[in-house]
């Protein structure tokens, strides 16, 4: 890894959470590395919210790191400041090392019970200890509970900020959470009735918490991201870990709720568009979207916008995201 990275990206890179823990260890805090990768931080005898904050799910997906490894490393200066009990996790630790997205296969889709043909992946065997330290963090837990799960975007987008939120979320949380993305200057969320194994659905559905990935943008290198495209998101996160007043109005996204979910069946799958298309991309209805073999998949609304378009998925996943409005 680049020795000319700043101190807390090259420490949040590698997994190297000494320094923070250090400094919250030593204000009084429990402080705990159940996995490698990822760092617990509570107050002992207190109730507080409780946030998930992950980055580096897809190793190639570096903006967040550096965003969140400026966050920690201001909050370690002042920890009494923290006002929520935190697990940082950084996801793939491998694929991060090694500069690519993956080593075996998309980690975001392991978060599930079958995973036929990959379980016996790199990837199967992170997600095990990722829910493990989950379930351990979530435990005893109060009822605020978040789980931010930061990503950029390989394509460019229509919204160059979006989401994607677990429906199944209380609707108060569900409230919440889409006010604090409205905070981060997210342009839209897509509303997702149904787990495709991602990280943040698993926590929405089996531990009650205000589940989302989040899209910051364009995918960039380690140390070269233009920060200025994480500046809203990185205040909003501030002021939720710090438990400050959120402000009185914000603009709120544009809300979506998913039509289908093409999923790719066979090496015969094509799709009537480029790689290149860009997020949040408008088709009308009759319009054709893909072909698998005799299968043929069309728009059956006025208008859906097409999300995560990548015909180069692993036959039984996800090959794009049809949505309508829904606000």
């Amino acid at each position: 890894m680049d020795a000319t990275l700043p101190a807390p990206v090259r420490a949040l890179a590698q997994a190297d959470f000494s320094a923070v823990a250090r400094s919250f260890g030593d204000a009084g805090f429990t402080v705990a590395e159940p996995a490698d990768g990822i760092l617990t931080i509570r107050r002992p005898g207190s109730v507080r919210p409780a946030v998930v904050l992950s980055v580096g799910v897809h190793g190639d997906e570096t903006g967040p790191i550096e965003l969140t490894a400026y966050l920690l490393d201001a909050l370690a200066r002042e920890p009494d400041k923290l006002a929520v009990d935190l697990m940082v996790c950084v996801g793939n630790i491998g694929a991060i090392r090694a500069g690519k997205r993956f080593i075996d296969a998309d980690l975001n889709r392991m978060f599930r019970v079958e995973r036929g043909a990959l379980a016996g992946t790199a990837e199967a065997a992170r997600a095990d200890v990722m829910i493990a330290a989950t379930v351990a963090f979530f435990a005893d837990a109060g009822p605020q509970r978040w789980h931010l799960d930061l990503h950029t975007a390989i394509r460019p987008s229509v919204y160059p900020t979006f989401a994607i939120v677990a429906d199944l979320i209380e609707p108060g949380a569900k409230r919440a959470l889409v006010s604090w993305m409205g905070e981060a200057g997210i342009g839209a969320i897509v509303m997702n009735p149904e787990s495709v194994g991602t990280y943040s659905f698993y926590s929405a559905e089996h531990h009650g918490a205000a589940g989302t990935t989040v899209e910051l943008g364009r995918i960039g290198t380690l140390g070269q991201n233009d920060l200025t495209q994480f500046a809203q998101a990185s205040r909003a996160l501030d002021r939720l870990l710090r438990g400050e007043p959120a402000p009185a109005d914000v603009a709120m996204p544009r809300v979506y709720k998913v039509a289908r979910n093409i999923i790719k069946l066979s090496d015969g799958f094509t799709m009537a568009f480029g790689k290149d298309t860009q997020n949040f991309t408008s088709l009308r209805r009759g319009d054709e979207i893909a072909r698998d073999g005799d299968t043929v998949y069309t728009v059956q609304h006025d208008e859906e916008l097409v999300v995560f378009p990548n015909p180069d998925v692993r036959i039984g996943l996800r090959a794009g995201l049809m949505v309508t409005r829904a606000d």
